[in-house]
C-alpha cells in the first residue's frame, strides 16, 4: 500500500509539532505508600516534522504508548521520548501527561479518612539540545488574611486557594531525573498555607482546622515564598515554578503570586533549564 505520509512535500516548511492530543489512557504512576497507583490520564504526544515529509504516522504514537503503559513516570519518560524520535524519525519529541492522583487523608482530630484528589502532570521534551522533564501538582489549601485578622475586633476572612508547583530535578548517575514524590510536593504546599484542605471533616475537625488557620495567617505572597524556601533547600530541585492563587471570600476577584527559580548551573549537572 502507498505510504502517503512519506511522500515529499513541495512547500519546504518544517512543522514544530504534530501528533495526537486529548487521548484518555489508563496509566500507572509511582505511589509513595502503595508503590503504584492506577489512574486515567489525558495525553498529548508530538514530534517535529521535517519539510521533506508530507505527514507523520499517527498510529505509531499509540504503538509507543502501548509499549510503555505499565508505568508512566519521570523515570520512564526519557525512554518513551527516545522511542518516539526513533519510530517517527524525528529530531524532537514531546509528551504531556495530565492525571488525577489520589491520596487517603485522615482528618486532624477525628481521624476520619477520605480520598483527596490532586491534579498532576508529567511534561517531557527530547531534542538534540536537551532532555527536559517537569513534574507538576496543584494543591488546594486554606489561607487566612493577616491584614483582616490584624484590623478586626474578632474573626478574619479566609478562602480556599490553590498552590501549583512545577519542578525539574537533577539527574542521577544513570542520567535519569532524580525521583521527587508527588506526596512530597503536596506536603510542601500544605505546610506553606494557613491549613490543609481535607476530604472529610467532623465537627471536632472543623474546629481544629478553623483555629489552625487563624493561628497561621498568610498572604498569597507568603505562600509562594514559603514554598520557594523549602524547594531551594532541596538539592534534588534544580528549577521550580510556584504559583498561588486565593479565591477571595470578600472580593469579586482573586489574588495571586508566582516565583520562578533556577539553581545556579555550577551546582547542577545534566538538564538544561
Amino acid at each position: 500500500m502507498i505510504d502517503m505520509q512519506n511522500q515529499s512535500d513541495e512547500r519546504q516548511i518544517d512543522i514544530d509539532e504534530v501528533g495526537v492530543s486529548g487521548l484518555r489512557y489508563p496509566i500507572i504512576v509511582l505511589d509513595q505508600a502503595a508503590e503504584r497507583q492506577s489512574t486515567v490520564a489525558s495525553i498529548k504526544m508530538s514530534v517535529s516534522l521535517s519539510h521533506h515529509f508530507k505527514g507523520t504516522h499517527m498510529s505509531r504514537f499509540l504503538e509507543v504508548l502501548n509499549d510503555h503503559r505499565g508505568e508512566v513516570t519521570m523515570n520512564t519518560l526519557p525512554t518513551i521520548l527516545q522511542t518516539l524520535k526513533t519510530r517517527l524519525e524525528a529530531e524532537t519529541a514531546r509528551i504531556e501527561v495530565d492525571f488525577p492522583y489520589f491520596l487517603e487523608r485522615a482528618a486532624p482530630a477525628s481521624g476520619a479518612k477520605g480520598l483527596m484528589d490532586y491534579e498532576c502532570w508529567f511534561h517531557g521534551e527530547s531534542n538534540h539540545q536537551k532532555e527536559d522533564f517537569v513534574l507538576g501538582v496543584q494543591v488546594p489549601v486554606t489561607s487566612l488574611c493577616p491584614c483582616s485578622k490584624a484590623i478586626s475586633d474578632y474573626g478574619a476572612h479566609n478562602q480556599r486557594g490553590y498552590i501549583t508547583i512545577e519542578v525539574r530535578s537533577a539527574l542521577d548517575t544513570d542520567h535519569r531525573p532524580q525521583l521527587i514524590w508527588i506526596e512530597e510536593l503536596v506536603g510542601v504546599a500544605e505546610s506553606s498555607a494557613s491549613a490543609p484542605v481535607y476530604p472529610l471533616l467532623k465537627r471536632d475537625d472543623e474546629r481544629y482546622v478553623t483555629m489552625q488557620a487563624y493561628d497561621n495567617p498568610v498572604f498569597v505572597e507568603d505562600m509562594v515564598r514559603n514554598v520557594a524556601a523549602k524547594l531551594k533547600a532541596d538539592n534534588r530541585v534544580i528549577w521550580f515554578r510556584v504559583h498561588a492563587v486565593n479565591h477571595e471570600s470578600i472580593h469579586n476577584h482573586g489574588a495571586f503570586a508566582e516565583i520562578k527559580w533556577a539553581r545556579p548551573m555550577k551546582q547542577t549537572t545534566g538538564q538544561t533549564t
